[in-house]
């Protein structure tokens, strides 16, 4: 069991280290996307590059990898290993071994994780995220918002152990956006529609 579960980690982490924004922007001869706005690898820098197409096949990418980490470890290993394939996912799109572990944020990953674990909370996750957005026009801030409700709303659904790992997913990913908390504090972070200068080196 330990080895199945064991797997099921590794091969979760392998499908979420795979760099979609990063492949599929220099595939379309754009520039390293870690040169570019926030400098991160996700949907929302590769939409800095002005190609909306790309965001969008980012977006699907990162979340897909998540949904089929989750979705085959699940067939093959059960509940239990379709959990560690989530959270090897996550960890495999922060942490890439195919970058030196500097890999994106989490938010699309999060939700692909979701849909394959917990598929009727995706469109809370969904509301949360566009209300603030609406209201704030910050990224970062409605996903922060809408990944802090997501854990709670399972615990509340009686999903305890899906509840668990999403608080834990929910804790990493408010750790990657320490610098968009610190700039949402200050001020300072750029909104939805905003161009960004190019990332410091």
């Amino acid at each position: 069991m330990e080895l199945n579960y064991a797997i099921a980690l590794v091969f979760g982490y392998l499908l979420g280290s795979i760099p979609f924004g990063l492949v599929l922007t220099r595939l379309s001869g754009g520039p390293d996307l870690r040169s570019l706005g926030s400098g991160n690898i996700g949907a929302t820098n590769v939409l800095r590059t002005g190609k909306k197409g790309l965001a969008a096949a980012t977006l699907m990418g990162d979340m897909l990898k998540g949904t089929a980490a989750v979705y085959f470890a699940g067939f093959v290993f059960g509940h239990g290993g379709a959990l560690l394939a989530g959270l090897g996912a996550f960890l495999g799109h922060l942490f890439p071994v195919w970058l030196g572990f500097k890999g994106g944020k989490g938010v699309a990953t999060y939700i692909g994780v979701l849909l394959g674990l917990a598929w009727p909370f995706v469109p809370l996750f969904g509301v949360v995220w566009l209300a603030v957005a609406y209201f704030t026009r910050y990224s970062s801030l409605s996903a922060l918002v809408a990944s802090a409700v997501t854990p709670v709303a399972l615990a509340v659904a009686g999903q305890g152990e899906t509840a668990l790992l999403f608080l834990l997913l929910t804790a990493m990913l408010w750790f990657m956006h320490r610098p968009n908390i610190q700039r949402l504090i200050t001020g300072t972070e750029g909104k939805i529609g905003e161009k960004s200068p190019p990332a410091a080196p």
